[in-house]
């Protein structure tokens, strides 16, 4: 994962403007580095790490400070704002919620929870699934973990344990979801726990180049991990550090293994969810019926909120009041999410990010071709996308090469969130769903420009 420190010294940058983008002054803004060095000193360094940017307003795929610049948007916040930044219609229905007012709720049932649950129902596998509506996607991870563990603890005693994740994969920063998680370098506070989770290699087809089903099943018999001891296996829909999909024939098998041993399959689509792939969610593109999605982000394109959708004999394992949340479909974040699904279904977007994957893509693969020997390796589907810069004839991470190119293309008027990837090296593209086809022809054209100037 990314470690990134940008500069805070002002350095003079060419000006910039074109239908789009803005740049007007010097980078970071000097007028700006107030905030940042009161942030330096009163919260922790682990906040710090984001491109210099003091974010003044966002509207649809541009975000904009208050010294005039303005930047296309390829981070989405970090893969939120599915629908746009700051989208007139979740503004208009939060503002009259404001005026009621009805602004918490704990789990007292407001009407717009019940339109919601009611909406994501129907975009489950089918209509017997139920909805959990949490607050944050480790939240909801956590609460689907409990809940695999459970109906396997209920149906098959202790012996059915483990949950079987996959190597490299990010589900959260809390310890279930980090347990889960599959970047040992996240792990290194945990101590003596866990010894029930365990990890695959994932079959990315780069970094692991065996996309074989049979090495998952010679990985499990390595770790001495028998099918009937297996409670749940969770796995992001995509990897985020791609991103890195999922052959279609080996989730096939993933999904005949687990119902052949009753073992409950969680598809995270956290970070890949309502419409971001050009499906709604990216389970889709393999042809399975997960047992529970994990949902967040996208799911509002603004307020924080997640949720869990699943096997209604799963969702219901828990006596009436005992598994809750404070904020569990508190009424903001819920009236922002059920207007963002319409916005999504009523302009396309999961249409418009599927056919925006022709433009995207061999855009992205000239740029790669034109630098195979230092960007080793590019994924994606929809709207979203990634290069992993690699140091010259090798698979190693050079997170320093993808820094310089992410500061480029901010320079020049593209925002990206800091390189991602198991060593920083991945310079993921994610910009909002409703982006327009010459604003993402031209935001190509700037991550070209800025590969020319540090590789070329």
């Amino acid at each position: 994962m990314s470690e990134a420190k940008y500069d805070l010294n002002p350095v003079d940058v060419p000006p910039v403007k074109t239908k789009y983008r803005r740049i007007r002054t010097k980078l970071p803004v000097p007028e700006s580095l107030p905030v940042f060095q009161a942030l330096q000193g009163s919260e922790p360094q682990s906040m710090i790490g984001q491109p210099p940017v003091v974010w003044d307003r966002a509207e649809g795929f541009q975000v904009m400070d208050r010294w005039g610049n303005v930047w296309i948007d390829w981070s989405s916040g970090v893969l939120i704002t599915n629908a746009g930044h700051g989208r007139k219609e979740i503004r208009k229905a939060l503002a009259a919620a404001m005026k009621k007012p009805l602004l918490s709720t704990y789990v007292f049932v407001h009407e717009q929870r019940a339109e919601l649950t009611r909406a994501l129902q129907a975009l489950a596998p089918d209509r017997t699934y139920q909805v959990f509506l949490l607050t944050t996607g480790s939240e909801a991870i956590e609460n689907a973990i409990k809940l695999a563990k459970t109906y396997a603890l209920d149906k098959y005693g202790e012996k059915k344990r483990y949950i079987v994740g996959f190597q490299n994969a990010f589900h959260g920063r809390t310890l279930g979801a980090q347990l889960a998680g599959g970047i040992p370098a996240l792990k290194r506070w945990i101590v003596d726990e866990g010894r029930t989770f365990v990890q695959v290699p994932f079959p990315d087809g780069y970094k692991n180049e065996d996309i074989s089903f049979e090495l998952f099943l010679k990985t499990l018999k390595k770790l001495k991990v028998k099918p009937g001891e297996i409670a749940g296996l969770i796995t992001e829909s995509y990897q985020g550090v791609g991103p890195d999909f999922l052959p279609v024939e080996y989730a096939q098998g993933l999904q005949s293994f687990c119902r052949e041993h009753d073992i409950v399959m969680m598809f995270d689509e956290v970070q890949s969810g309502f419409g971001r792939t050009g499906k709604m969610f990216c389970y889709e593109h393999y042809g399975i019926k997960p047992d529970m999605i994990i949902c967040g982000k996208g799911i509002s394109s603004s307020l924080p909120l997640s949720a869990v959708i699943g096997r209604k004999e799963i969702m219901g394992l828990y006596a009436p009041g005992s598994m809750t949340s404070t904020h569990s479909a508190s009424p903001l974040p819920v009236i922002a999410a059920v207007e963002n699904l319409k916005i999504i279904q009523r302009e396309r977007l999961v249409e418009h990010a599927a056919e925006m994957e022709s433009v995207l893509m061999p855009g992205l693969a000239e740029i790669q071709g034109k630098y195979s020997d230092r960007l080793g390796c590019l994924h994606g589907k929809g709207l979203v996308a990634g290069i992993q810069a690699i140091k010259a004839g090798t698979k190693q991470p050079d997170a320093a090469t993808a820094q310089a190119i992410n500061l480029k293309c901010l320079h020049k008027g593209l925002l990206m969130f800091a390189p991602v990837g198991v060593g920083g090296e991945c310079i993921k593209i994610a910009p909002p769903l409703m982006i327009p086809e010459d604003a993402l022809r031209e935001s190509i054209d700037v991550l070209a420009e800025a590969c020319d100037e540090v590789l070329g």
